[in-house]
Parts: structure tokens; sequence; C-alpha cells
């Protein structure tokens, strides 16, 4: 439905170049498109699909060949030279870790996680939906380098699951969808905690003070009031390179780089209306009929203030994340799906690829773990009165909401390779696991909630009888 804004007439004149109305026509379906939720979690499970086409197919030998392909660059003595492989996971991931870090940031702040009894519920769950999977898969997988896996199954994937739960939105309740959204972060700030203490290789200390340096300027940065937030950016990649030389993942560098970024405005909304509103008087007396703003360099310098005012009253973190949003969730998770999903599986044995301790504890730890541990602690804490179900929701849809909790991708894939550097069949029997399981836990989650919102899509219609057609219009 579009959205009409009470300042816009229909006697506004607006200037189109040539093409543009037909261009339109065709962009304006594809940005709405870009903006929903279900986007993500769609374009994910494509390119999941492309890399495991491309991993079984006639290409297949040139497809793991790319990867390993090696480049990089020196200054005198000093040397950074990768694969392609790793400069998607150590370079690549960084920036996602980037907007993880922002948007855990503000949830701490202002968001879901900010009111301490308003958050309990799913931070209560995502913490049993970590501590359960990882068990299991210690007891499937208590000794050897198998052991090293046993981070992969706490993870949930948020794209996935917020993909799947969008779909649903008529059936389930506004509240459950927040409750995903606040138990996938506090998730993620759990595997970002993993990755810092468990998968971290032999550390080098002169680098790691050097990282801590670096890191300590953004903060000075953040106090003496810089806001521009590519500052941030330019000096994170210094940090980036500082940890990636000290054996803590360089990732992490994302995420520390993130909760320097300032979460102030320069004005305070009164002093913005008031300054936008003096500007636009100064505007409209630069107005000359006969000249448009290319040959009008007062207009122009006005207009420029009124970018700055615009700027000014956005905060940077803020700013950085809407920025980011895009080519992450477009460019940076397909571009890792693609390169992490590919598994060659041999058809032959199809029966045997779930008959390893690996698989078995990678998939029973994401769809039995995840679901006992989010829906267990849920149902224990509501019932000792810590915690409250989600307005409107009942226990069998928070139960299909943990189902889908059990959808790891993203991050298990990544702990994944960390936990098997090296070790190639560990990580295929690892990556196997999570593709099943994801799948399993996915469509169990969704007949289960689509199967119980049938009620609750009856009395929404009942609300809100035009609701359905509005949304058509």
């Amino acid at each position: 439905m579009a959205i009409k804004l009470p300042f816009i007439k229909q006697h506004d004149r607006v200037i189109l170049a040539p093409w543009e109305k037909r261009f339109d026509r065709i962009l304006t379906p594809f940005e709405q498109f870009v903006q929903r939720e279900t986007t993500t979690g769609f374009i994910l499970m494509a390119s999941a699909l492309i890399a495991l086409l491309l991993a079984n197919s006639w290409i297949a030998e040139d497809y793991f060949h790319l990867q390993h392909i090696s480049f990089g660059f020196h200054f005198g003595d000093w040397e950074l030279n990768k694969s392609l492989h790793h400069w998607v996971n150590d370079g690549l991931m960084t920036i996602f870790f980037l907007v993880v870090g922002l948007e855990l940031k503000r949830e701490l702040l202002v968001g879901e996680l900010a009111d301490i009894k308003q958050a309990s519920l799913p931070i209560i769950a995502a913490i049993g939906g970590m501590i359960v999977p990882a068990l299991i898969f210690y007891s499937m997988n208590p000794e050897g380098d198998a052991v090293k896996g046993w981070g992969i199954p706490m993870a949930t994937d948020i794209a996935f699951a917020l993909g799947v739960i969008a779909l649903l939105a008529k059936r389930v309740p506004k509240s459950l969808i927040t409750f995903l959204v606040a138990l996938a972060i506090v998730d993620d700030l759990g595997a970002v905690l993993v990755i810092a203490l468990f998968y971290t290789e032999e550390l080098k200390i002169s680098y790691l003070i050097l990282g801590a340096v670096v890191a300590g300027f953004m903060i000075m940065m953040n106090l003496a009031g810089v806001r521009r937030p590519g500052m941030y950016i330019f000096v994170g990649l210094f940090l980036w390179l500082a940890l990636l030389k000290s054996g803590v993942h360089a990732t992490l560098a994302g995420v520390i780089t993130a909760f320097c970024v300032p979460t102030l405005s320069r004005f305070d909304p009164h002093t913005f209306s008031r300054r936008m509103r003096d500007t636009l008087v100064h505007f409209d007396s630069t107005i000359k009929p006969d000249k448009g703003l290319l040959g009008n360099n007062e207009m122009c310098a006005v207009v420029s203030t009124l970018k700055n005012g615009l700027n000014g009253i956005q905060t940077p973190l803020s700013r950085l994340e809407t920025t980011m949003h895009t080519p992450v969730a477009f460019f940076i998770l397909p571009i890792f799906a693609i390169f992490n999903a590919g598994v060659a599986i041999n058809f032959s044995e199809f029966t045997t690829l779930f008959n390893n301790s690996v698989t078995l504890g990678v998939s029973s730890g994401l769809i039995i773990g995840k679901f006992i541990g989010i829906a267990g602690f849920s149902f224990i804490a509501i019932k000792l009165g810590v915690s409250v179900l989600p307005t409107g929701a009942n226990h069998a849809q928070l139960a299909g909401t943990a189902l889908l909790g059990g959808i790891g991708f993203t991050m298990s894939i990544f702990i994944a390779e960390l936990a098997y550097v090296g070790n190639a069949a560990l990580i295929t029997q690892a990556k196997i696991g999570i593709l099943s399981a994801s799948l399993v836990a996915g469509l169990v989650g969704y007949a289960i909630l689509y199967k119980m919102g049938a009620k609750h899509a009856a009395s929404a219609s009942l609300s809100h009888p035009n609701a359905e057609a509005e949304q058509q219009s």
C-alpha cells in the first residue's frame, strides 16, 4: 500500500528525466522487495542452493579451486596473503559483524534489550538455546578433533529465522516476532563471545597491544565528538589488520568498531526544527524563476546547509547501520553462502551421510537442542514468574518459534570453518548437519506456527475487516 505523506500535494511539480517515469515502474516494486524482512532470507536460500549445485555439478572442481586462489599485498617485509575463501570469511564477514555490533548496541541502549524486564524472556531463552545444543553435541563428540565443534549448533541465523516468521505475519502476533528478534540478537552476542574466547589461535601480544591502542583511539574519537561514520570505518581497518595478525579472529574488529560509533546526534529535535525552518525561509528567498539549482550558487549553498542539518539530527550509529544494511544483505551474505554452503555430496552413499557423530551432533543440537533450550528455559522462566509470555502468544506458538531458532546457517557455518580449520572432512560433515537441520527446523517451525496461527489470523481479520483490502491497494 502506498503511503501518502501529508506535506506532498498533488499539484507539486516534480522534475523528471526523459526515461525516469518508465524506470520508476520497474524500480519501485524492486525497492519494495529489497525492504521486506523476508528478502534477505530468500536471497540466502537461493545462494545456498547455488553453492550446492556448483559443488555437485560438472564445474565442481573449478568451484573449489576458485576458493583457494591466493592474493594479497606487502609493504617491505610486511606481507598479507590469503586465499579467496579466507578474504571472504576474514574480510567481508567483518562488515557483517560490524552490522551485528551496531544492532547489538542499538538494542542494548534503546531496543528490546534495554529494559531488563522486557528482555528477560528472550535473554533466558537464548541462554538455554546455546547451552543445551552445545551439551548435546559434546555428549556425541566427547573427544578427539570432533569435540572442537561444540559451538556450531549454538547459533541462530537471524535472517533465515525472520524470513520464515515474516511469511506468517498475519498468523503470529507481532510480540512473537519481537521475541525472535531479541533472542537472535542475544544469540549473536553469545556467538561473538564464543568466537573470541574459544576459537582464537595462538596470540601475538605485540599485535594485540596494537589493536588495543587502535580501539582506544576510536573511543577517544567518540569522546572528542567525531561523528563521521567513515572515520570509524577507516580506523577500524587498522584494528582489523592488528587483530588479523594477533591471532584473535579478525571479524571481532567489526563488533569493536561498532561499539565505538557514537549514538548521540549533533542537534536536539527543537534546535533541528528551528534551524531547518530558518534555512527553508532562506531557501525560498534564493529561488529565481529563470534559474535552476545548477546555475544558482546561493541556493546550492543553502541545500548544502539543509543536508548538514539532516546529518546532524541523525545519530552516526543509525546512519551507518542504514547505509550498511543493503550491501551486507545483498552482497556480503550471499557471497559468504556461495563460498561456504557448497558441499560435495556422494548421492550413491546418501544414506550414510548422517552416520557420523559430527553431523548427528550438529543436526541434533540445532533441532532438538534449540527446541529444548529455548522452549524449556522459557517455560521455566514463565512458570517461576521471572518472565511472561509475549502478548497474544501461547505456549504452542512459542514452541514453534523455538524450532525456528534451529536455523543456524550463517553463524554456524562460520564457526564450523573456525573449529575444523584444515580438516575438510569434518567441515563437510558439520555443513551437512547445519543445512539439513536448518531445513527441518524451518519447515517444522513454519508448519506449527501456521497451524497454531489460524485463530490469530481469524481474530485479526475480525478486528480489522478492511486490512486486506488496504494492503492490496
